[in-house]
């Protein structure tokens, strides 16, 4: 039986594609940028606000990234204050998070959203006592793919690899619990589609948060 579920952040546990669409857009219109459809972010998001606002920029026609330096900074200030917009925990996810911690497993968070608006975001949606560790993007730590995230939550709750279970909702969380050894599941309610998963490499795919209890045991 596993002992922790390791959970991605945005588009795996909340529905926070509001929230990055309209900071974005917002930092672009400072830079006087026009604005990209709600469904763009959906793939300009995933890999951390870097990410995020040069992939913007690049569909903008902004390839030379001039923009870069002003926008990030616009987006930092703006989503400061917008990061909880709209924001929703998807269908399932609280009864996914009481029946494990009923099961007595720990709960963490890794994130490439910035630490202070992962732990934001996080304990205003579920409470301060929902989850065990909240890791997200900082200068301490590679953001994913890379495995550090999960590694640290692994040495702090004293965890090995077959211990836990990693659940996301991209190409870069299945690459991130590849990378970190781990068994990776695949959530279709989120920002991408089965086929991204399954190219991915993920061990295992479900469409709706319940049907993750059937790999806790295993």
């Amino acid at each position: 039986m596993k002992k922790a579920v390791i959970f991605d952040l945005d588009g795996t546990l909340t529905n926070t594609l509001k929230s990055l669409w309209k900071s974005t857009n917002m930092a672009l219109a400072t830079a006087g940028l026009p604005p990209h459809e709600i469904d763009s972010y959906k793939y300009f998001a995933g890999n951390g606000a870097k990410e995020l606002i040069r992939k913007s920029l690049i569909a903008d026609g902004d390839t030379e990234l001039v923009h870069f330096d002003s926008v990030m900074e616009a987006y930092n200030r703006i989503f400061e204050e917008y990061c909880m917009y709209e924001v929703k925990p998807y269908d399932g996810i609280r009864e996914l998070l009481k029946a494990l911690k009923e099961k007595g497993l720990h709960l963490a968070v890794n994130s490439n959203k910035p630490q202070p608006r992962t732990v934001d975001v996080v304990e205003e949606i579920f409470g301060k006592d929902t989850f065990d560790l909240l890791v997200g993007q900082c200068e301490e730590r590679r953001r994913k793919p890379a495995p550090d995230g999960v590694n640290y939550i692994l040495e702090q709750l004293h965890l090995d690899k077959a211990d836990v279970l990693y659940i996301g909702d991209t190409c870069t969380d299945m690459q991130t619990g590849k990378s970190a050894g781990v068994f990776t599941v695949g959530a279709l309610w989120g920002f991408r589609d089965r086929q991204e998963l399954v190219e991915n490499h993920a061990d295992a795919i479900i469409e709706k948060p319940l049907e993750l209890l059937q790999y806790i045991d295993q």
